[in-house]
């Protein structure tokens, strides 16, 4: 393993890692519903996506 040529104090690494912050997910309604579901996914609700049927839900 490599060894560092210098440390990185506490605060240098804080400031850097200031930034990686968690996003809200981003939700939709769907199409045929109305339920909100998560951008990209089939609708849990009735299987829809897109506008399609993709899972078979009674």
């Amino acid at each position: 393993m490599a060894n560092l040529k210098y440390r990185w104090s506490k605060t240098r690494t804080r400031s850097r890692r200031a930034n990686f912050k968690v996003e809200a997910q981003t939700f939709v309604t769907c199409s045929n519903c109305g339920t909100p579901v998560l951008y990209h996914h089939v609708c849990p609700e009735c299987g829809f996506y897109k506008g399609k049927q993709v899972i078979e839900k009674n």
